[in-house]
């Protein structure tokens, strides 16, 4: 459960630092935008997903964002409001990096520190050349999931159960060798940065993250106080509806997993990505560490050592975000990350371009949207 900074009836739908505005004042093509926003319309509508939610957002304008459908299977459901609230899974993953970056800007770390300093049990094997840097790179060698992740989640295992598992998890490779997705890494990054910061890892971000931010409706873990404003993940074919573990159960929604636990409102993470495009400023407020912001969002893949030439070009990842991989028409520059539940968020400092979709069906087409979102972007 939260600490009692996140407002359950916020219904704001412009972030902090941003303007209501309109298509013309943000120089977007009114038309192909709506083109856009027909798209994810007529995929609800044929019976794709239960709702989607869409915010953009560009020159210091956000657009009236848009609901579809409805927040969950069932006849009786209410409609989707813009400000309801998703489980965002992997899109925490940036959040997490921040929080363990906070440290790094305190000064009470480096990212050329080794895991071990910081959690002992983390040795042998080669794990002592795993370096901060490499957890929020993806290039530590740690697997994505633990090979006992569904059982731990049927037996309702707490954190520090997970965080044991990745410290003895055998390596698939060594220390910056290569990219390979992994959510352990951000487990274990989430971890430190609860040690370095003497808070849990959810009090940090509410306190020095989301609540400076004007985040009032985001959380990582839950609050039952949002009980009406979630939105429920349309499970995938073959997930019992009835067990306690998927992602619509109380224990996955409070258990706070640092890789995958967030939820967030789509005006709550389009001022989160606003931050990135901005040096952590908010109209003249530095709400976030500028260098933390500047570090983050820029390619760091380049800056490890030993990593082949293949994944040190096409696989470029920040500290924490995608680099470079946001949609048909995303510049090299562009910031992003996607997550299971169905969800992607991203920003292009070339275009000054954010935008956030959130859906209720994992695997949904949320790049095809994107693009045509981007295609409508005025570049004269």
């Amino acid at each position: 459960m939260g600490t009692g900074l996140i407002n359950p009836t916020s219904s704001t739908t412009v972030p902090a630092g941003l303007s209501p505005g309109s298509p013309t004042q943000a120089h977007i093509d009114e038309a192909r935008l709506q083109e856009a926003y027909s798209l994810v319309s007529s995929w609800v509508a044929e019976g794709n997903a239960s709702g989607a939610v869409v915010a953009v957002a560009r020159g210091g304008y956000c657009l009236e964002p848009q609901a579809f459908g409805t927040r969950r299977w069932r006849q009786d459901a209410r409609p989707m409001a813009a400000d309801d609230v998703f489980l965002v899974a992997s899109v925490t993953k940036p959040v997490t990096a921040a929080a363990l970056m906070l440290q790094v800007a305190a000064g009470r770390a480096r990212l050329m520190d080794r895991v071990g300093d910081y959690l002992p049990e983390f040795t042998g094997d080669g794990r002592e050349s795993i370096l901060l840097q490499h957890l929020l790179t993806h290039t530590s060698g740690l697997p994505d999931m633990l090979e006992t992740n569904d059982q731990l989640r049927i037996e309702h295992a707490d954190l520090s159960r997970f965080v044991e598992g990745a410290c003895r998890a055998p390596l698939l490779f060594g220390a910056g060798e290569r990219v390979s997705y992994q959510s352990m890494g951000t487990l274990l990054a989430g971890e430190i940065a609860a040690v370095l910061s003497g808070q849990s890892l959810p009090e940090l971000m509410e306190t020095e993250l989301f609540a400076p931010s004007g985040m009032s409706s985001t959380i990582l873990g839950y609050d039952p106080r949002l009980d009406d404003r979630v939105v429920a993940v349309d499970l995938p074919d073959g997930v019992e509806q009835e067990s306690d573990w998927h992602w619509n159960s109380d224990y996955w929604r409070y258990l706070g997993a640092p890789w995958g636990g967030m939820h967030a409102s789509a005006t709550d993470l389009l001022g989160w990505l606003e931050l990135f495009l901005r040096a952590g400023k908010q109209d003249r407020d530095q709400v976030v560490d500028a260098s933390l912001c500047g570090q983050m969002s820029i390619d760091q893949t380049g800056q490890v050592v030993g990593l082949n030439d293949t994944d040190r070009l096409s696989n470029r990842w920040g500290l924490g975000w995608r680099i470079g991989a946001w949609g048909e028409m995303g510049s090299k520059q562009s910031f992003s990350h996607g997550g299971a539940t169905g969800t992607l968020v991203g920003a292009d400092p070339s275009t000054g371009l954010s935008c956030v979709l959130l859906s209720t069906r994992p695997g949904a087409p949320l790049s095809e949207f994107l693009s045509a979102i981007q295609r409508a972007v005025l570049t004269e």
